[in-house]
């Protein structure tokens, strides 16, 4: 055993929605014993984007060694976890089935039960992970909950850590905020993954000399989200050759981060004080930012709301999140059976419709 002690039951999550085959060690509290991630981003970045089929077959690959790394790490055997929890949705469909193939095997031959565990619902439980060197307080519930990742852009009002508990308060009609990060990144040429490279450049730049770009649906009082505009007004300058060195692509780089971040945190705490909480969390990946961090947290003291963001390592996809989601339904007694199948939409329902057009 870890020589951080677990109280409580250990789960087994098995993480592997899109392009990281993850496997960690969690006990019912939230505290990780291990947690091991094999990214794909090398093989992915010569096609400036995640490709399905290579993520799938390199699932294949990893999903042995990784599982067997994190049972090592933590210092157990795959007898001593008294459940497998495994994402089952939504992601890509042929890269989830590596995962919950593994995880129903592992399952069947250890004798322990199966747990399904949203993607989402994972993100949004994050904060309540324990490392022991990069501990967060857990924030209470009910809390209002941004999630921001490469392919989802959410609030949500958490009442508890059930997916029943959980409420989409309003999302993007289109892009979801990462994605948007990523295509602008490569229309300017800076290369996969996108949100780490304008995140350093536009620390460099300087929004006020770049061109204006309209904060997207800024005009509507609602909770809805869109970033497909930004990406096609940077397409515009392009065309027109009025973004030519690098001290403009900086600028670039942060005027679209500042009109994102504004946008982000404008509504979050929009959503905030009509749900009458106290509590904010940012998750997902895009939670890395740094502008987003240092922005929310200040607008959040100001308005004297609490404002909880996971480390860094627990805002990207992990398979720590997972254990922990699957934790919870195993205490609830929300097991599966083999009939368990992989699906590529959030069971969180949805309130917000895509594309475009008056609600």
């Amino acid at each position: 055993m870890s020589e951080l002690q677990a109280r409580g039951p250990l789960v087994l999550g098995i993480e592997s929605s899109c392009d990281e085959t993850a496997a960690a060690v969690v006990d019912v509290d939230g505290l990780v014993l291990s947690d091991v991630v094999r990214s794909q981003i090398a093989l992915h970045a010569p096609f400036g984007g995640v490709v399905p089929e290579l993520a799938a077959r390199d699932h294949v690959r990893a999903v042995v060694p990784v599982v067997e790394h994190a049972l090592t790490e933590a210092g157990i055997r795959l007898a001593d976890v008294d459940a497998i929890a495994v994402t089952h949705r939504p992601g890509l469909i042929g890269a989830l089935l590596v995962g919950v193939q593994a995880a129903k095997g592992l399952a069947w031959a250890a004798d322990r039960p199966l747990v399904g565990v949203d993607h989402l619902v994972g993100h949004l439980l994050s904060p309540f992970l324990r490392r022991g060197d990069d501990a967060v307080a857990s924030p209470p519930y009910p809390f209002v909950g941004l999630l921001v990742s490469g392919g989802h852009s959410a609030l949500y009002r958490c009442e508890g850590p059930l997916a029943e508990s959980i409420h989409e308060l309003g999302a993007t009609r289109d892009d979801a905020v990462g994605e948007a990060f990523d295509k602008v990144a490569k229309l300017l040429g800076l290369g996969y993954p996108g949100g780490p490279v304008i995140d350093r450049l536009a620390a460099s730049g300087d929004p006020s000399r770049s061109f204006p770009l309209t904060p997207p649906m800024a005009h509507r009082d609602s909770l809805e989200l869109s970033f497909s505009g930004l990406k096609s007004a940077i397409a515009r300058r392009l065309e027109a050759g009025s973004l030519d060195g690098d001290e403009a692509v900086a600028d670039a780089c942060a005027a679209f981060q500042r009109v994102v971040v504004d946008t982000l945190v404008t509504k979050t705490l929009r959503a905030a004080r009509r749900e009458g909480v106290d509590t904010v969390v940012v998750a997902g990946g895009v939670a890395c930012n740094r502008e987003l961090r240092a922005r929310m947290a200040e607008a959040c003291g100001l308005r004297g709301l609490r404002f909880v963001a996971p480390s860094p390592r627990n805002c990207t996809d992990n398979a720590a999140m997972i254990a922990f989601a699957g934790a919870a339904k195993f205490v609830a007694g929300r097991t599966a059976d083999f009939a368990l199948a992989p699906m590529t939409v959030t069971e969180l329902p949805r309130v917000t419709r895509k594309g475009r057009g008056l609600r």
